[in-house]
């Protein structure tokens, strides 16, 4: 089974019956050969160096704390340094950077941890100055706690649902997700391209169809989710190699990117603008 993350299907290491590299090692949270270890990983893991190791459930969440925290700091640094008179061509510069290394990461054999934080800094810029825009247009600059708290919620809420009520991800749902993000995927390109010929279709826009477009995208953002938390507990549970982890976190931070930026267009739109 595979999610529709292409960071997550890259590697075999998250598709059943391939992740177990590690003679010994029993599924995540039940015992090995030699009982339980610690942290969920076989005995004879425990200690070992990082590259030898299997992935956990803290690595991918260290993982992703670091790469969020560089978007987040950079984002900060590009909303208050970066000259009113180069914002737009900054702005494209920082998305078509984010798109380019996304997809060089994407179909990598094997993650480049540096190049995972390049990717996070180009993220930064563009939604620094994307909040900026947003929140100048709006006429407050609340409504980025507002975006990131709701994001925040949205993802532990989702997390709580797929543990809680054990949710299975089946073949069928994750085709769904697939067809319903590529088309996502491709409408957004379309537009693009239409608005460089002056084309406005109020898809980006703050209009009512700009609304619809954005809670799309947003919903999609959280099947996402569901389908990215399945591949990493099933990596984690095939012992899937540490250096994984920045797989799982890469892919993650593109999830939760795209769920904060069409919160926080709904936010925006059912403001108004200033």
């Amino acid at each position: 089974m595979q999610s529709s993350n292409p960071v997550l299907n890259r590697s075999s290491a998250f598709a059943p019956g391939h992740g177990q590299a590690y003679p010994g090692a029993a599924p995540y949270g039940q015992p090995g050969p030699q009982g339980y270890g610690g942290s969920g990983m076989p005995p004879q893991y425990q200690g070992a160096p990082a590259a030898s190791r299997p992935m956990t459930m803290d690595d991918v969440i260290v993982r992703t704390a670091a790469t969020l925290g560089v978007v987040t700091v950079v984002a900060a640094i590009a909303w208050k340094t970066i000259p009113d008179t180069i914002v737009t061509p900054v702005f494209f510069a920082g998305m078509l950077a984010a798109l380019a290394i996304g997809l060089v990461l994407s179909f990598a054999r094997r993650v480049n941890p540096a190049l995972v934080m390049v990717y996070a800094a180009a993220e930064g810029v563009f939604l620094g100055i994307g909040s900026k825009f947003i929140a100048n247009w709006v006429g407050d600059p609340g409504i980025i706690v507002q975006a990131v708290l709701a994001t925040m919620v949205t993802a532990g809420l989702t997390l709580a649902t797929y543990k809680y009520f054990a949710i299975k991800v089946t073949p069928k749902f994750t085709r769904m997700v697939i067809i319903g993000t590529m088309g996502f995927a491709g409408v957004v390109v379309i537009n693009l391209l239409l608005s460089l010929f002056g084309v406005q279709t109020g898809i980006g826009g703050f209009g009512a169809m700009g609304l619809i477009f954005a809670a799309i995208g947003a919903g999609l953002a959280v099947f996402n989710l569901i389908l990215d938390f399945d591949m990493i507990e099933q990596g984690v549970r095939q012992g899937a190699p540490q250096n994984e982890a920045w797989r799982a976190a890469f892919g993650l931070t593109v999830t939760l990117v795209w769920l904060y930026w069409n919160i926080l267009r709904i936010l925006a739109i059912l403001r108004g603008g200033d």
